[in-house]
């Protein structure tokens, strides 16, 4: 399904139920990628009475939408290394199990260095990813950068690596496939719900509050992107989770860059850029304060900074002319150690977590809501450890290990 017809689909996803008086077995707060996933595995596991709540009046308004479409195994921690080997096997399904093509393309991940402690920053993370069963990783010199990304300047570059099955995946298409598919299964998605709030008696959810009326249910799975925070807190729950802006610059059409090249990474800098729909996007992860967290507001003087390190890498890049009208700026949901949040929420007995992935979501979608559903209806995850996710491990002083390379 093209652009085009995506929208035409998020569109005609608008609905408005009646929620007073109501009773669901599950009520998951969010239809974006990470919320359908969820809804569609509790579903497939026979759970025919689940309720999606979507503040927005159509699916994807939220970080689905804004996503760049990554998909990478390239990552530091062991378990972000094997949730995206079981993602990436997920997309090679996805396919035949759902219906939609989740347009997974392993046209490789190329990060560079121009240091000597940047690559070997590279290859410690490089050790990491093959104990962890990335086989195809590897280190690159200068030379490989040019032959794999031939529009980049490499006379500084020392070396990088590669991973060739990592690449590039369509956000909204992998939501459309769980939603479609939860629908099918029964799943009810409810549209323009308005703001959600969890209902909690005695330690316990006791059902969800819209401005409808109240939804009674025995558990909630907080599936709300950059407002999770927000939403655990109806419960009692703080949760270190927030929303980080960041922005995306697209060209005009540009056919001086192949769509087979690799997304390609400044390891010093950040600046990374893709080719996507004849355009290339670029992204330049700055900070960006504002007063109000949430607003997505497309700031325009981030674009000098991120033009001229554009410009400096890959010069082609100055015949290129920025569509201001299809900049956009939106949220990562950030947890402190950049690691998502994934199991029962401490001290609310049937609140489950779904949150902070950091800007990994879309990628990990497809195994993540497995793995919560697993821990919702076994009492673990045991298609993969994700030991290393649980809510409670900021209290307990055990985040997982950052790395500002990856």
């Amino acid at each position: 399904m093209d652009a085009d017809r995506s929208e035409a689909w998020i569109k005609g996803k608008a609905q408005t139920l009646d929620v007073s008086r109501r009773t669901a077995e599950v009520v998951v707060i969010g239809a974006g990628v990470m919320g359908a996933s969820v809804a569609y595995h509790l579903a497939r596991r026979g759970c025919r009475n689940v309720l999606v709540l979507e503040r927005f009046d159509r699916p994807g308004l939220g970080s689905t939408g804004k996503a760049t479409g990554g998909f990478r195994s390239q990552f530091t921690t062991d378990v972000y290394v094997r949730l995206s080997l079981a993602a990436r096997d997920r997309l090679e399904r996805f396919r035949e199990e759902l219906g939609v093509d989740p347009g997974y393309r392993p046209v490789g991940y190329l990060f560079m260095a121009r240091t000597a402690a940047q690559l070997e920053a590279l290859r410690a993370a490089m050790a990491v990813q093959r104990a962890a069963g990335l086989r195809d990783v590897r280190e690159v010199g200068p030379d490989d950068i040019r032959r794999l990304s031939p529009a980049v300047r490499a006379d500084d570059l020392i070396g990088g690596t590669f991973g060739p099955t990592d690449g590039y995946i369509v956000p909204l298409e992998i939501m459309r496939g769980f939603i479609e598919a939860a629908q099918r299964l029964g799943v009810q998605f409810e549209y323009d719900a308005g703001w959600v709030e969890c209902v909690a008696e005695g330690g316990r959810i006791a059902g969800v509050r819209t401005p409808e009326g109240v939804v009674g249910t025995r558990r909630v799975v907080n599936a709300a992107g950059p407002w999770a925070g927000l939403v655990a807190r109806t419960a009692g729950v703080d949760i270190p989770v927030g929303p980080l802006r960041r922005q995306t610059a697209v060209t005009q059409p540009f056919p001086r860059l192949p769509a087979d090249t690799p997304m390609t990474i400044n390891v010093d800098d950040g600046f990374h850029f893709r080719v996507r729909d004849g355009r290339i996007w670029l992204l330049w992860p700055e900070d960006l304060p504002a007063d109000d967290p949430f607003d997505v507001t497309f700031d325009r003087w981030w674009l000098d900074g991120l033009l001229r390190r554009a410009h400096d890498r890959v010069p082609v890049l100055r015949e290129a002319e920025i569509d201001l009208e299809r900049c956009y700026c939106g949220l990562y949901e950030m947890s402190p150690d950049k690691h998502a949040l994934v199991g029962p929420a401490p001290g609310v007995e049937g609140l489950y977590l779904i949150n902070g992935s950091s800007g990994h979501g879309v990628m990990h979608s497809p195994v993540l809501g497995e793995l919560l559903v697993e821990i919702m209806l076994d009492g673990r995850a045991h298609t993969l450890d994700i030991h290393a996710l649980r809510p409670s491990r900021f209290a307990e002083g055990e985040p997982n290990p950052q790395s500002e390379i990856l």
